[in-house]
This record gives structure tokens, C-alpha cells and sequence, in this order.
């Protein structure tokens, strides 16, 4: 992939919104755009796609916290939303890990890491974060980690 090959996918799907006339989908991708352009004009760079990826993993993230307040909130209609562009920007992160890709990940950076307690958690997280960034939720990895270095 070039260095802008997620920014530029993104606006085509734009575009393809735009003619199939998909107002959410639509809505959701501008976000997106906008809030890597955002970061382009803060920092003065221009994003690659691994900060795009950071950026897309930012927006999920968020999006999951907000249906679970929603849906704590019993406020169906509004987490149903927020699930519906979730899944629109779960398109454009690569695929997720699995259960047993995550735990031999964990146990590979314990063991590269030579971790032995807590105090070596950043060490492990150090290894794993590059390598699991937009294919799984940090938060799961981390409760993982401690599970494994407790």
C-alpha cells in the first residue's frame, strides 16, 4: 500500500456514497475525513496510513463507549446508531485478530519482554501496541496482560 492508500480509499467510498445516495454512510466517511484532516492541520503533517489507522481506532473506540452508555441509558434507537457507524468505519480498519491470535501474541511479547510482574506491563504493551493497533481493543489487551503478569 502507497503511504496514502486508506486516505484515498476513503474518499472514493465517499464518492460512492455520494452516488448511491447512502446519507449515513455518507455522514459517517466525512467524519472520518474530517477528523484526519483535523489532525493533518494540528500536527502540520500529513498522516500516513498507520495514523490514519489511529484516528479510525479513536473514532470506534469512541463510538463503542457511547452505545454502551446508550444502551445503559435505554436508549435503543441512539445505540443502534452508533453500532450502524461503527460498523461502517469497521470496514476500514484491517481484520480482527482472534481470541487465540491475541493470547500467542501476549505470550510471545511476555516471553521476548522477559516480563515477570506488573512493573513490566509497558514493556509487553510496547511490543504488542504497533502490532494489534485497529485489529483489537487495546483495553481487552491490556486486562489480558495484567491477567497473565498477576
Amino acid at each position: 500500500m502507497t503511504q496514502e492508500a486508506l486516505k484515498s480509499r476513503l474518499q472514493d467510498e465517499m464518492k460512492n456514497a455520494m452516488r448511491a445516495k447512502e446519507k449515513e454512510r455518507l455522514l459517517v466517511i466525512r467524519g472520518v475525513l474530517a477528523a484526519i484532516k483535523q489532525r493533518e492541520i494540528d500536527e502540520r503533517i500529513e498522516l500516513d496510513d498507520t495514523q490514519v489507522l489511529l484516528v479510525l481506532d479513536k473514532l470506534v473506540k469512541q463510538r463503542r463507549d457511547s452505545e454502551q452508555q446508550f444502551r445503559d441509558a435505554q436508549r435503543a434507537d441512539l445505540a443502534d446508531k452508533e453500532a450502524a457507524e461503527m460498523k461502517v468505519l469497521q470496514e476500514f480498519l484491517p481484520t480482527a485478530l482472534t481470541e487465540a491470535e491475541i493470547t500467542q501474541m501476549i505470550d510471545d511479547a511476555v516471553s521476548t519482554s522477559g516480563a515477570e510482574s506488573m512493573k513490566d506491563m509497558g514493556k509487553v504493551m510496547g511490543i504488542i501496541k504497533p502490532k494489534a493497533q485497529g485489529r483489537a481493543d487495546m483495553s481487552q489487551i491490556s486486562s489480558l496482560i495484567k491477567q497473565k503478569l498477576s
